[in-house]
């Protein structure tokens, strides 16, 4: 086998239960970033499969508008994971009818959250604490319907408690069809290294117990290239796009092409990023409005514009800008700049 068939073979489709998906490159759950806004640009350039941000299932059982509100798709989004975070079976039985109203493709279970304000509920990363917690939840979401569950685990909670294995077998041994790790801990949070070698060790771990259910891994996935050297060094079936996406949807053709063709693509140009940033910010405004929106653009606009010559006076001109126009304006002085810098 040659290297380009090797490097070929790394980007291809994924089964999640009776779900085809046709690529295995998917963008991650992220708080407050993940929005129905920023998917559909994700999508636009190449993401396989999307999933919301966290949704409370608390939330949904008691019927909050503001909950329902992260679960509606985008226009280009005929695909669609809804991630929950709950403490115990009961919530995410209290929650189902109504999360199952907006026709989930996959219901994802967040076992992973390190955030203190979930943690401290008994949700997102505590859950790793008890295995057959995560048991329960996935078996009772599986009573409830016929759609693919997927789970969100970490390595554990801390150094002294890896337990990644019994969080796995806990949901494999209540049908869970994929298995996600960000390859953290719960006290690591974001910082240091993401441990690849235990993602490794885990897609064949379940490969010897449930071979048709996928393995996705997180961490680290800042670039195309680790992207592919992730796919390569630990044989997972597929990536999840997290912190990396962030102002950089580009990743997605960029991972794409150096899987399939084995190019290298450059640095999205200072054109391409306000064009993507200004096509979210408008989508964006279509949902909560245009000031609203361009309040909540200025930290994805940090992550667009970062490395850009030029950047650092536009980043706090946009700190205060409060209309499209000054969004445009700002954008397209930028991009003049840059051009005339060739």
């Amino acid at each position: 086998m040659t290297d380009s068939t090797k490097t070929e073979s790394l980007y291809h489709p994924v089964s999640i239960g009776s779900v085809s998906i046709g690529g295995n490159l998917f963008l991650a759950p992220l708080a407050g970033y993940t929005d129905r806004a920023f998917r559909s640009i994700c999508i636009d350039r190449g993401a396989s499969f999307t999933y919301t941000e966290m949704v409370s299932a608390e939330g949904l059982a008691r019927n909050s508008g503001n909950t329902e509100r992260l679960m509606h798709r985008a226009e280009n989004e005929d695909l669609l994971g809804i991630q929950i975070f709950m403490n115990e079976a009961s919530v995410a039985e209290r929650c189902m009818p109504l999360l199952l109203a907006y026709r989930p493709t996959v219901i994802d279970i967040n076992c992973g959250c390190p955030v203190p304000k979930v943690v401290k509920t008994g949700a997102g990363s505590a859950l790793l604490q008890f295995p057959e917690k995560i048991h329960q939840i996935v078996s009772t979401i599986k009573g409830c319907c016929d759609v693919p569950v997927s789970v969100k685990i970490r390595l554990g909670w801390d150094a002294r408690s890896i337990n990644y294995r019994e969080t796995t077998d806990a949901a494999l041994s209540a049908k869970a069809d994929m298995i996600t790790m960000h390859a953290r801990t719960k006290s690591m949070g974001y910082s240091g290294t993401a441990d690849w070698q235990a993602l490794a060790d885990l897609k064949q771990y379940v490969a010897s117990r449930a071979p048709h259910v996928p393995v996705f891994g997180s961490g680290d996935l800042f670039s195309a290239e680790a992207a592919r050297r992730m796919l390569l060094d630990t044989k997972v079936d597929g990536v999840m796009f997290a912190r990396g996406a962030m102002g950089n949807p580009f990743i997605f053709t960029d991972t794409i092409r150096l899987l399939t063709e084995g190019v290298q693509d450059k640095a999205a140009s200072t054109r391409e990023r306000t064009t993507a940033m200004l096509r979210q910010l408008h989508l964006m405004g279509e949902d909560i409005g245009e000031r609203l929106a361009c309040r909540e653009m200025r930290k994805h606009a940090t992550s667009y514009l970062k490395g850009l010559p030029h950047a650092s006076q536009a980043k706090q001109e946009l700190v205060h800008a409060a209309t499209f126009a000054e969004y445009e304006g700002v954008c397209s002085r930028l991009a003049e700049e840059s051009r005339t810098d060739l």
